[in-house]
This record gives C-alpha cells, sequence and structure tokens, in this order.
C-alpha cells in the first residue's frame, strides 16, 4: 500500500488543502500590487480580481502537484541513507530489551519513514520552488513586459501568463 501511494500522483486531502491555500495567497498577491501601485480599485474591478485569482490558483495548485511528484523520488533517494540511520537506531533502542525486529518489519518501516520524509520535503519544495517563480515572473511581465498596455490588460496577462508558465514548467520531466 504505501508503494501504491508513494508511486501516485494523488495527494491526501491535506496536501490538497495546503496547495489550494497557498496558490489563492500566492494569487492574491498580484491583486494588493495592481490595487495600490496601478490603481484598479477593487470596487470596479473585483469580479476581475476574483476570477483571475482563481484561474491563477487553479493552475498554481497544479503545478505545485506536479513539481512535488516529480521530485518525491529524487528526494527519496537522497534521503535513503540518512533515514535508514536513523530507524535503525531507532529499532536498537526500541528491540534492546525485545528480541530482534524481523528484517521486513525494518524495511516496511525504513520505506514508511522514507516516503514520509520525502513526501514532506518535496511539498515544502514544490510551494516555495513554484511561488517564486510566480512572483518572479509577475513582475517581469507587469512592470518590464507589459508596462505600456493599460492596468487592467497589465494585470490580466501578467497574472495569467505567469500562472501558466509556472504550470507548463511543472510539466517538465527533469
Amino acid at each position: 500500500e504505501i508503494l501504491l501511494n508513494a508511486g501516485s500522483k494523488t495527494n491526501p486531502r491535506s496536501t490538497s488543502i495546503l496547495f489550494y491555500l497557498n496558490a489563492l495567497f500566492v494569487s492574491s498577491i498580484p491583486i494588493w500590487l495592481f490595487w495600490r501601485i496601478q490603481q484598479l480599485q477593487p470596487d470596479t474591478y473585483g469580479v476581475v480580481f476574483i476570477v483571475v485569482a482563481g484561474i491563477s490558483t487553479f493552475l498554481m495548485s497544479l503545478a505545485y502537484r506536479n513539481v512535488k511528484y516529480h521530485l518525491k523520488h529524487k528526494i527519496a533517494q537522497k534521503r535513503h541513507a540518512g533515514v535508514t540511520v536513523e530507524v535503525m537506531q531507532m529499532l536498537a533502542d526500541v528491540s534492546s530489551d525485545k528480541k530482534k525486529a524481523v528484517k521486513k518489519d525494518k524495511d516496511d518501516r525504513i520505506l514508511f519513514k522514507k516516503t514520509e520524509v520525502a513526501d514532506l520535503e518535496a511539498t515544502h519544495f514544490s510551494i516555495f520552488y513554484n511561488n517564486a517563480l510566480f512572483l518572479f515572473l509577475t513582475i517581469i511581465f507587469s512592470f518590464y513586459i507589459l508596462k505600456n498596455f493599460s492596468s487592467l490588460v497589465n494585470y490580466l496577462g501578467s497574472s495569467v501568463t505567469s500562472a501558466c508558465i509556472v504550470a507548463f514548467l511543472s510539466t517538465g520531466s527533469s
């Protein structure tokens, strides 16, 4: 069961909620940017803000899932030795009074711990990497590439294009 879950692209409900909340937060940052700097008032453009934030939230959460999936196995391979030592020490402390643990039990515990560590690291790195890339692209698009367009077109173009690029880059295999 652990191996099946490790190879699956589906996430637990708590991870999906974490992804959507982070995506909603980072997708809302351009709203503040365009409200305060470009003077797009929320009472006038509120519907546009909500629609664009919704699209960006969906695309960012998709990017989080994709990057997490690609990183999880790489991280698990790199952390294997450290996790093995930690689990073996834990088993040695616990089983010093009891009989020796069965090799299958040791392997299962190592696999479970390795999967848990890789999942957590991949989740956090995915959120950090995609947020940084999205905000960087949003700034580049809004202040350099689309600076001569109207504020509304600038907001639409920079937010949606940045989210699309982040989602597209997350589908790569390397």
